[in-house]
């Protein structure tokens, strides 16, 4: 192995300890992280951490791509396996759910409250709309297929807001579907997050995989797709 290869290992390796030092702050501190908190963890030096990460935002980026990036591949993932178009859209939908209870934090970081002083960076939303595209996709396929009726077109203000963003990103979908998709999705994130932050406490406590199902099907009928 040449030099240059073994540096390029070792910081991959050396940046990937990081964040995993830095997930465990999530648990303890939200957020609200910081690099001199990170680097005493690891017995370094403040100044060797910010050869890695120049700023605490830098950090929360990378934590937050790598986050949607891994809900992203188990919802599609799950959603290979299956073939019909309401099968994959249940299997994506179990499949954010379940690395959301397996990670509640990294889910809050993504999908909880915004974080005070931090904008996100571009780089951000391509990984952001993994999901929401794989919704989408399944929306399409069933669409193109004839499995979801042809409605009447929306109307209102939103609907022409909803044109460029279906130009972008399901340039193969009609306004109204997309903003099915949209809607969909903004449900399934509201489904997990009442389940995770505690509102489904003393209402349905053995059964909230069958109430998650109730809820996306629920979705997927609302979308047209039964």
């Amino acid at each position: 192995m040449s030099a240059a290869n073994l540096r390029a290992r070792v910081r991959a390796e050396m940046t990937e300890e990081i964040k995993k030092v830095a997930r465990r702050h999530l648990a303890t501190d939200g957020a609200d992280l910081s690099l001199r908190a990170v680097a005493r963890d690891l017995k370094m030096a403040s100044s060797a951490v910010y050869r890695y990460f120049a700023s605490r935002d830098e950090l929360l980026t990378a934590l937050i791509i790598d986050a949607y990036n891994e809900v992203g591949h188990s919802a599609e993932q799950a959603a290979a396996s299956a073939a019909a178009p309401i099968d994959r859209w249940l299997a994506a939908c179990h499949a954010v759910r379940d690395w959301a209870l397996d990670n509640p934090h990294q889910w809050a970081l993504i999908y909880g409250s915004p974080v005070p002083g931090y904008q996100a960076p571009k780089d951000t939303v391509m990984p952001a709309t993994r999901v929401l595209l794989l919704l989408g996709g399944t929306l399409a396929d069933a669409y193109q297929k004839g499995l979801v009726p042809r409605r009447e077109p929306l109307t209102g203000g939103f609907a022409d807001e909803l044109v460029p963003v279906a130009e972008t990103f399901l340039p193969d979908l009609p306004p109204r579907v997309v903003a099915d998709t949209m809607a969909a999705f903004f449900q399934l994130c509201g489904a997990v997050s009442a389940e995770l932050f505690g509102q489904l406490n003393n209402t349905v406590e053995r059964d909230r995989r069958g109430f998650f199902e109730y809820q996306m099907r629920s979705a997927a009928t609302l979308a047209g797709l039964a």
